[in-house]
């Protein structure tokens, strides 16, 4: 084996790397302005934003359905990692759960947008619904649990109900900029906690 073909491998990955880490960039550029703009947010602004031209946001995600869609999967997968690392780095397993649905707050209020980029495919709406709660159920299951063994809570309140409850007051954050999730979702986290 000679150290060309080595070389080559290597500037393969590195070009992957690359490539991997300005999608996310991109993703999370479009997830900021989603929260911000709603789901039709210029994409020049996202493309400056991500640091990447125009073109490149086009060439991954040739329409606006696509990017919106690569945005609800990139933040259903970062909530789902922030629940076990947040648990791990909080200094109780309520503050994690209070942590991570604040994340949820912003995950939700970029998702509102959804339905309208979907709304001429409901089979695919009802397929990301799906993966939404195949991977973000047991992560609220987890911290839920975790908060009432540590004495925490002793709320009856399944992971369900609660990412219901805080979905229902993020309705219609995306379109009204006074109104503001977070306080009320943790006034609602916080009703959780074990009174003495």
């Amino acid at each position: 084996m000679n150290d060309s073909g080595q070389g080559a491998e290597s500037a393969a990955g590195s070009k992957r790397k690359d490539a991997r880490r300005n999608q996310r960039a991109l993703l999370d550029a479009a997830a900021a302005a989603f929260v911000t703009s709603g789901v039709e947010a210029p994409v020049r602004d996202i493309a400056a934003a991500a640091g990447v031209g125009i073109g490149t946001i086009y060439r991954h995600f040739p329409t606006r359905a696509d990017l919106v869609i690569a945005v609800y999967r990139h933040q259903v997968e970062a909530c789902a990692e922030a629940g076990p690392a947040l648990l791990a780095s909080s200094p109780s397993p309520h503050a994690a759960l209070a942590r991570w649905a604040d994340l949820f707050v912003d995950f939700l209020v970029t998702k509102h947008g959804l339905a309208a980029a979907m709304q001429t495919d409901s089979a695919g709406f009802e397929t990301l619904h799906a993966y939404f709660l195949d991977r973000l159920l047991p992560v609220c299951t987890l911290l839920l649990d975790a908060a009432a063994a540590a004495g925490e809570t002793d709320s009856d309140l399944t992971a369900y109900q609660l990412m219901r409850g805080i979905g229902n007051l993020c309705i219609g954050a995306d379109s009204d900029p006074r109104y503001d999730a977070r306080p009320l979702a943790a006034l609602l986290v916080a009703g959780l906690r074990r009174r003495p």
